[in-house]
């Protein structure tokens, strides 16, 4: 029997979705996986220590990783309209974040990136402590004053109005508004020693279990909502439709558009290496 590839990503919704198929079984003559939720900022300091085989991880990890990774051209998050939002507990103005504590989910996290590039034009005297929280701890610190403003991510688009704070600034608006591109969150990456064939049955499996998942969506419920941390099912599909789609089954010219154009951006900028050439080709 074929030795399970080690895979982790998050039990967000659309992680959950995607893989249901494959993590069970469903997916014909795809390899078996073994199975490990965490978090986006975990499984990036999992992927630049090489401890998987299959991850997701932000996409702004990827200028750290790509020596021992190979981006898979399918599977992950990017879209339109579904950028990161920075909350505050009361309406504002982008420059009232200066000398400010803001909460990230991660310092390598593709937010916490067009974070640092919107805030280099709209808060030029720059904000203050940068601040690591889990995602779902981040809204509830907003609200009870421990941090200024939060930076926050996927179904916190939906909810964030429940714990009385405001949107002061859209980070994928701003991204898309700047350069037309969609947005580039997060990646599915694999050991390249695993191998060009294996990666690419690998990329097959992603996205037929993708495809399979839309074809049969009540197939994937019971495993979404078993590890959707009590959302609300209502939020759980919203959650889905606006990070699953064209692209998480195949990138295409505009999403590999994307991915370069921030991670060139933020390399101008010195905030990440720079790219090799090849670096985002796949096998």
């Amino acid at each position: 029997m074929t030795e399970p590839l080690k895979i982790a990503y998050s039990p967000c919704p659309n992680d959950t979705f995607v893989f249901d198929a494959w993590a069970h079984g469903r997916v014909p003559g795809a390899p078996p996986l073994d199975v490990t939720f965490a978090d986006i900022d975990i499984t990036n300091g999992m992927a630049e220590r090489g401890e998987f085989d299959v991850l997701k991880v932000s996409y702004a990890v990827l200028p750290w990783v790509l020596d021992q990774y190979a981006l898979l051209p399918c599977g992950g998050a990017l879209g339109r309209g579904c950028g990161p939002l920075v909350l505050t507990r009361e309406p504002g103005r982008a420059a009232d974040l200066a000398g400010r504590t803001v909460a990230v989910p991660s310092e390598r996290s593709t937010a916490y990136l067009l974070f640092r590039l919107w805030a280099a034009t709209e808060v030029p005297d720059g904000v203050g402590q940068i601040k690591v929280l889990p995602f779902h701890e981040i809204m509830p610190a907003v609200r009870d004053g421990k941090v200024d403003a939060g930076l926050v991510i996927h179904e916190a688009r939906f909810t964030y109005r429940d714990y009385g704070l405001h949107s002061l600034a859209d980070m994928g608006e701003h991204w898309e508004l700047t350069t037309g591109l969609p947005i580039p969150l997060g990646a599915i990456i694999a050991k390249r020693s695993l191998g060009t064939e294996r990666l690419r049955a690998l990329a097959d499996a992603a996205r037929t279990s993708v495809r399979m998942a839309w074809d049969d969506p009540e197939a994937s419920r019971p495993y979404v909502l078993a590890h959707a941390q009590e959302m609300d099912p209502a939020v759980a599909d919203q959650h889905i439709g606006l990070y699953v789609n064209e692209f998480t089954a195949g990138l295409g010219e505009d999403g590999y558009a994307a991915v370069r154009g921030l991670l060139t951006r933020a390399a101008a900028e010195g905030l990440v290496p720079p790219l090799g050439p090849d670096a985002l080709e796949f096998a």
